[in-house]
């Protein structure tokens, strides 16, 4: 069941890559400017990233590994998306500067806003709950907890044994 549920987050989270750029550039026609581009890329980079880690997640709990590969990468990576977001922030505020208004900005600061979000969310703290028993953990502690890729770094990092 588990690993049917994070297979399903893996598929969504790299179909969500396609279907919002479809959305945004296609339906929508937002403007492909440089802050539009800029937040959508950051958007797609994190969605690819958290649907990577769930990938390696179900072949770790499949193979019945003691840790999912590739730690080392996701540790670098979060990182590296702290500089990417200074880069796409600087876009933003350097399209703002030379008079990029409306649906050549706002989808942008939007997207820049949401991978900001999801990198908080693999990286840092579990922000979306989607099980009933996520839910459930939220209600009865009231509080946010660690992310699986945030105690799987932390695992790593101190050398700690691995549960899942």
């Amino acid at each position: 069941m588990l690993i049917r549920r994070l297979r399903n987050l893996a598929l969504l989270e790299h179909a969500n890559i396609v279907l919002i750029a479809v959305v945004l550039l296609g339906s929508l026609d937002m403007p492909a400017g440089p802050a539009n581009t800029a937040g959508l890329g950051l958007v797609a980079l994190l969605l690819l990233e958290g649907g990577t880690y769930w990938w390696l997640k179900v072949h770790q709990l499949s193979a019945r590994a003691p840790r999912p590969a590739g730690l080392g990468l996701f540790r670098a990576l979060g990182r590296l998306n702290l500089v990417l977001f200074a880069l796409g922030g600087a876009v933003i505020v350097g399209a703002w500067a030379t008079g990029a208004s409306g649906a050549h900005l706002w989808p942008g600061v939007a997207l820049w806003g949401f991978a900001v979000l999801e990198h908080v969310n693999y990286f840092h703290l579990q922000l979306s709950h989607q099980s009933r028993a996520d839910l459930a953990r939220l209600r009865r502690t009231r509080r946010l907890h660690p992310s699986p890729l945030a105690r799987d770094l932390h695992r790593h990092r101190t050398r700690l044994p691995y549960l899942r």
